[in-house]
C-alpha cells in the first residue's frame, strides 16, 4: 500500500506551484507556503496562482499558507522551491520546526554567494534532516502545468529519499529518474542558466544553426569541466540534468535566462533586461559567481568569462564573440582526450 506522505512546498513561484499540484494529483495532501497573503488566498479560493500560472487550475488538495511553521510541522517531504538569494533565510525560519526524518529537497537552480554554497549544502548544514536531495532537469513550469510529458532527476546519497520522491511525483506526464551525484545534478541546473543567457543573445543577433549548435556543445564542455573540478561525475552531464536541461533552457523563449539574454542581444542594458522579465533569472548572479570561482580554481571557462564582460563591464556582444572565435582550439571532449 502506498503511504500518504504529507507534502510541503516552500515557495509560491511557478515551479513550486507545479510541483504542489503534481503531488496533489497523485493523492498526497499538500501545503504550499508563500509570503504573499493575497496569492495564498487566490490559490485557496480561486485555485489559481494568479501571479505566476494564472491559466492553470490547482488541485483542491493543495492548501496555501503564509505560516511557515504550519507548513513544515508534520510534513514528511519538503520541497524548497525558493530562489538561491533567499533560500537559506527561508530554511532558517523553519529550522527549529524540522526533524531528522523529514525529506528535504531543493529545486533551486542557483548558488549562494557567501561561501559559494550549493543549496544541498545549505540543507545539510542548516537543517537536522538525514534525507537531503535535489530535483533538477529540463522542467519548464508552464509546460508541466499543462501536463506536457516531462522528465526530471532526483539526486541523493540516500535510496529512501530517491524512491520516495519518485513515488510522490512520478505520474503519467512527469517521470522521475534517480541519481546519486548531488553535485553534478545540482551544478547542471545552476550552470546551464549562464549559457541560456548566451544562447538568448545569439538568437537576438540572428546567428545560424551551426553557431547555435557550437554554442550549446561548447557550453556543455565548459559546465562539465567546472563541475568535475568541484567533485561531480562527468557522466551526469549526459543526462537530463546536464545536456537535457541545457537544451531546453538554451532554445526556449519560456526560459527566463534565455529571455534576459535575448533582451541584452537586442541592445537593452542588464537592468532593463531584468526589469522586463519581472522574475528572478538565476543566471545573472551565477555568471558572476562562477567566473570568479573559475579564476580562483584555474578552470578554463571562456564563455562564462566573456559573458561576465558583457553583463558587468559593458563589453559589446560582437567583440566578445570575436574573442571566443579566436581563442584556444583545444580538445573536444577532454574526458576522452585530455587537455
Amino acid at each position: 500500500m502506498t503511504k500518504k506522505f504529507a507534502v510541503t512546498v516552500l515557495g509560491g513561484g511557478s515551479f513550486g506551484t507545479a510541483l504542489a499540484s503534481i503531488a496533489a494529483d497523485n493523492g498526497f495532501p499538500v501545503k504550499q507556503w508563500m509570503r504573499d497573503e493575497n496569492l495564498a488566498q487566490n490559490i485557496n479560493e480561486q485555485r489559481r496562482n494568479t501571479r505566476y500560472l494564472p491559466d492553470y487550475e490547482i488541485n483542491q488538495n493543495v492548501q496555501a499558507t503564509t505560516d511557515v511553521i504550519d507548513a513544515v510541522s508534520g510534513a514528511d517531504v519538503i520541497f524548497v522551491a525558493i530562489p538561491s538569494k533567499a533560500f537559506s533565510a527561508v530554511v532558517d525560519k523553519a529550522r527549529a520546526y524540522l526533524s531528522k526524518d523529514q525529506i528535504m529537497i531543493s529545486t533551486a537552480k542557483g548558488i549562494q554567494e557567501d561561501g559559494f554554497l550549493l543549496m544541498s549544502e545549505i540543507l545539510k548544514t542548516h537543517t537536522p534532516s538525514e534525507h537531503v536531495g535535489v530535483l533538477s532537469g529540463p522542467n519548464l513550469a508552464k509546460e508541466i502545468a499543462q501536463k506536457q510529458m516531462t522528465a526530471t532527476v532526483v539526486a541523493s546519497d540516500d535510496a529512501f529519499t530517491r524512491e520516495t520522491i519518485q513515488q510522490v511525483l512520478g505520474c503519467s506526464y512527469f517521470r522521475v529518474y534517480a541519481s546519486n551525484d548531488l553535485f553534478g545534478v545540482e551544478l547542471g541546473g545552476a550552470l546551464k542558466n549562464i549559457y541560456a543567457i548566451a544562447s538568448g543573445m545569439a538568437s537576438a543577433l540572428g546567428v545560424g544553426e551551426n553557431t547555435k549548435s557550437m554554442l550549446i556543445t561548447r557550453s556543455l564542455a565548459e559546465m562539465s569541466r567546472f563541475a568535475v573540478a568541484m567533485g561531480a561525475n562527468p557522466m551526469t552531464f549526459l543526462g537530463l540534468s546536464g545536456v537535457g536541461d541545457l537544451i531546453v533552457t538554451c532554445t526556449s523563449p519560456l526560459s527566463r535566462n534565455y529571455r534576459v539574454g535575448h533582451a541584452l542581444g537586442e541592445g537593452k542594458t542588464l537592468a532593463e533586461a531584468v526589469e522586463s522579465l519581472g522574475q528572478v533569472a538565476e543566471g545573472v548572479n551565477t555568471i558572476r559567481l562562477v567566473r570568479n570561482k573559475s579564476i580562483e580554481m584555474g578552470v578554463y571557462m571562456p564563455l562564462a568569462c566573456a559573458l561576465y564582460e558583457v553583463l558587468f563591464n559593458d563589453q559589446s556582444v560582437k567583440k566578445v564573440i570575436h574573442g571566443l572565435m579566436t581563442g584556444e582550439q583545444s580538445t573536444d571532449v577532454e574526458f576522452v582526450l585530455p587537455r
